[in-house]
């Protein structure tokens, strides 16, 4: 039996090594992603030289075509039995 015993503690030591492992790793990832303040970022703004003025163009709404438009007609709601009770049964 004594075999049996050396068997579990190294058994034991593997799992006490890789526990170890798992909380060292988790610790690092922690610190170094979570806990970690971020560095300032210092954003260069470019320079607004050359920036034109956007003029709109409204002359476009005066159109003929664009006048001789209709607006929609109201549409009704829908009239009459609505689906099944239960949709996911076979018909």
């Amino acid at each position: 039996m004594p075999i049996d015993f050396i068997q579990e503690r190294k058994k034991q030591k593997y799992l006490i090594a890789i526990v170890l492992a798992v909380f060292v790793i988790t610790g690092v990832i922690l610190w170094f992603g979570y806990f970690r303040k971020p560095e300032p970022v210092l954003e260069e703004v470019p320079p607004l030289i050359g920036v034109k003025e956007i003029k709109i163009d409204f002359s476009v709404l005066e159109n003929p075509f664009l006048q001789q438009l209709q607006p929609f007609e109201q549409v009704s709601p829908f009239e009459g039995e609505i689906g099944r009770e239960n949709p996911f049964l076979p018909y």
